[in-house]
């Protein structure tokens, strides 16, 4: 597995693994893109949604829409994506770190297919990996979250208890100390299996919990599992912090903020760029200074930010990009500095 990243500025998502460059002669024909999502589902209002919001740009500007499956359990990723490059679908977007054991057997049987997977690395020259700086994103979402509460006492909700969500939540932890060192973090995983991520009712449970417990600011990074997580804080008055998609739509007046992940614009690129005849595998790693991650401010969210708060928060967003602010990687080591 390749550890070499590149920048998104670079020509589509550029190599850092031996190219699989799609031919000259390809160049602006139609394609057969598809998309094997993740667990959750299409409409999860997170980060399967995010890759669909790509495919719908893609869309409208070329009239070319994607193929997609849904699945219902982790078993099915290598059969969608055996079957969609049978019939010929090309690129194909594999949605979610659990989709890479499958492709990395699944590339392999079909060198002359184009995958791009989201969230994960697979070093094959017919993939392009496309994995995300959560922890930095995390980072500004954690800074608004000390500023904006009035109990010093923050929440956090993850999906299932894996290194990527022990990412999101250090990062967030670190932001959160950086804006006020004597604030306290209350954190929850929703669980080991991959259901975690698509139980609204649990997720609403544990952020009752810890708006019980004091919070009145809660992160949710836990797929559809979350949507219940900022419903609890509309009921409850308190303050909700989206993931992945902007989130800040689904509840104005309690949505603090969203921490972007820009899977739509990974997805939107591999397809123009197969048009275009200038996909490329390789590894790719996208944070704030590449604009793969980010925080919202719009006109849902825009009267809760206050002008201290966002301040803060751009500052440390430019000390992030300039390296001024190291954010600590959980995935680095496993351990949350």
């Amino acid at each position: 597995m390749t550890s070499r990243y590149c920048s998104l500025v670079t020509a589509m998502l550029a190599v850092c693994a031996a190219p699989a460059l799609v031919p000259a002669a390809l160049a602006q024909n139609t394609i057969k893109p598809a998309i094997v999502y993740s667990t959750g589902g299409k409409f999860d209002k997170s980060f399967n949604e995010g890759v669909s919001t790509g495919a719908e740009k893609f869309k409208a500007e070329t009239q070319i829409a994607a193929a997609e499956f849904e699945i219902n359990n982790e078993t099915q990723f290598e059969q969608a994506q055996r079957r969609f490059a049978q019939r010929g679908y090309d690129p194909i977007i594999a949605v979610s770190f659990s989709q890479g054991v499958a492709l990395s057997k699944v590339a392999k049987e079909f060198p002359k297919t184009h995958f791009t997977l989201i969230d994960s690395v697979v070093d094959l020259p017919n993939v392009q990996s496309v994995t995300f700086k959560e922890h930095e994103g995390s980072f500004l979402v954690g800074v608004a979250a000390a500023l904006a509460s009035k109990t010093g006492k923050v929440g956090f909700v993850g999906g299932m208890d894996i290194p990527l969500i022990r990412r999101f939540q250090c990062g967030y932890e670190q932001g959160i100390k950086y804006a006020n060192p004597k604030a306290e973090l209350i954190a929850n995983m929703t669980g080991t299996t991959p259901a975690a991520w698509n139980d609204p009712g649990r997720g609403a449970e544990l952020a009752k919990g810890q708006f019980d417990r004091g919070v009145d600011v809660v992160y949710a990074a836990a797929g559809s599992t979350g949507i219940g997580v900022l419903q609890a804080a509309k009921d409850r008055g308190k303050y909700a912090i989206g993931v992945d998609s902007n989130q800040d739509h689904l509840h104005p007046g309690t949505m603090l903020t969203s921490m972007i992940k820009r899977v739509d614009l990974a997805t939107y690129r591999s397809f123009k760029a197969m048009q275009a005849g200038t996909w490329q595998g390789g590894a790719t790693a996208l944070g704030l200074k590449e604009g793969g991650v980010d925080w919202t401010v719009d006109q849902y969210n825009e009267k809760l930010i206050t002008p201290e708060m966002k301040t803060k928060v751009e500052q440390a967003k430019a000390d992030i990009i300039s390296g001024k602010i190291t954010v600590h990687d959980y995935m680095s080591d496993n351990t949350c500095k």
